[in-house]
């Protein structure tokens, strides 16, 4: 089989660069070993976080520090059997953590971030699933006066200039947005731009089956076997060898196993993350997802429930799941919101890939021809995809690109 272009990995970051790639007249083979939607953008909370302009920070208290490498906090957990592995990363992503790191990354996402739900929109018209967005926003929970009142002050002191809405809510507002949160809240901050909807995994099906109707070909295959064909590239299928000019590494917390065989040595990491679903008691009911900052967890309305998301946990992507802080949040969340018993056996273990300044790489790497990456989004894959999708299609088919691709190339590092 041969086409214009192969894209490894069918998660919400490839199937919307093969989309966009198909939309500029380029023949596509979206490849990926298990099928769309099944790995990291199954797992998140659901929301288009047109918010997510400026990035997590690694913290910078010693004592905070602390806490986590103690794994005494609930909003992040540690592997210490994993310390050798990822050292050096956590130390980049120490050191940019700065002020100084944050504003040109807020700065660099701008671009991006403010375009993602229009993305999401043209790409869920011609899918025929708009009816999927739910434009009801997403709240900020807060347990303590003081929380509460230095999160406004970063607001507005920060995120303000990057044109970031949010609003303070009181209790009674709080109760009036959603009445069946118990009173655990002093209050939060409403962010109505972000969208949200009930199932991550669906919509990136919903990209796909939009991608095959076009005639694109979804095909099962082993993105470890890439290899040089000529002037082009060939990858491994259940049905045979497949080859394109060019190829795009679109694989998640899994795109430096390629990279790294590619001789391209990048400062790559992972978050790990992990998420349950519970029945509601009685006719209780979530009006839009809800992050409880203090404990670290987010709760959200889903197709299957409602379901918990956990904060980060630094590990090797592939160490056995350890699932401690869905354990400590569950008690505290069934205190906020009245949860009924889980849904699944077991938790959902997902990663998200990271390089130390919370940018994704959006470009061609250099000395390697033919090769694209679009990888790295952290927090923000199911957020980002169609728009860096959109941006690298731009870039790959000589486009003029709607915003400086210059931020998110690989050679920054």
């Amino acid at each position: 089989m041969s086409n214009d272009v192969i894209v490894l990995g069918a998660g919400m970051v490839g199937v919307s660069t093969a989309l966009h790639l198909q939309e500029r007249g380029r023949s596509v083979a979206l490849v990926d070993r298990r099928g769309v939607a099944e790995e990291t953008s199954y797992g998140n909370a659901g929301i288009i976080q047109r918010e997510g302009i400026v990035p997590y920070l690694f913290p910078r208290e010693w004592a905070t520090i602390l806490r986590h490498a103690r794994n005494q906090s609930t909003e992040a957990a540690f592997q210490w059997s994993s310390l050798p592995s990822i050292a050096p990363w956590m130390f980049r992503y120490w050191r940019w953590s700065t002020d100084e790191g944050m504003h040109a990354t807020a700065r660099a996402m701008a671009p991006i971030v403010t375009r993602c739900v229009d993305e999401h929109e043209h790409l869920m018209n011609e899918a025929g699933v708009i009816g999927m967005l739910r434009r009801t926003g997403y709240l900020r929970l807060y347990r303590t006066e003081e929380g509460l009142e230095k999160a406004i002050r970063e607001d507005s002191q920060v995120k303000a200039k990057y044109g970031v809405v949010a609003k303070a809510v009181g209790r009674s507002e709080l109760a009036e947005l959603e009445p069946h949160l118990k009173s655990v809240y002093v209050g939060g901050v409403m962010l109505p731009d972000p969208c949200s909807v009930a199932d991550p995994s669906a919509l990136g099906k919903a990209y796909g089956d939009l991608f095959v109707r076009r005639g694109g070909a979804l095909v099962e295959g082993e993105a470890r076997s890439l290899t040089r064909d000529g002037a082009g590239w060939k990858v491994a299928t259940r049905d045979g060898w497949i080859s394109a000019p060019d190829v795009v590494v679109a694989l998640g917390p899994w795109s430096d196993m390629v990279t790294k065989a590619q001789g391209i040595k990048l400062p790559f990491g992972v978050k790990r993350g992990y998420h349950m679903h519970y029945r509601p008691e009685g006719n209780a009911t979530l009006n839009r997802p809800v992050i409880d900052t203090t404990v670290g967890y987010a709760m959200a309305p889903m197709s299957k429930g409602i379901r918990i998301t956990t904060g980060a946990e630094f590990a090797t992507r592939d160490a056995p799941p350890n699932p401690v802080q869905l354990e400590r949040v569950e008690p505290l969340a069934r205190a906020a919101f009245p949860l009924a018993e889980r849904v699944e056996a077991e938790p959902w273990l997902g990663r998200r890939p990271c390089l130390p300044d919370m940018l994704p790489i959006i470009g061609q790497a250099v000395g390697k021809k033919g090769l694209w990456m679009n990888f790295g989004h952290h927090h923000l894959g199911f957020t980002l995809g169609p728009v860096t999708g959109r941006l690298l299609a731009e870039m790959m088919t000589g486009e003029k690109p709607f915003t400086d691709p210059h931020p998110y190339r690989a050679e920054r590092f």
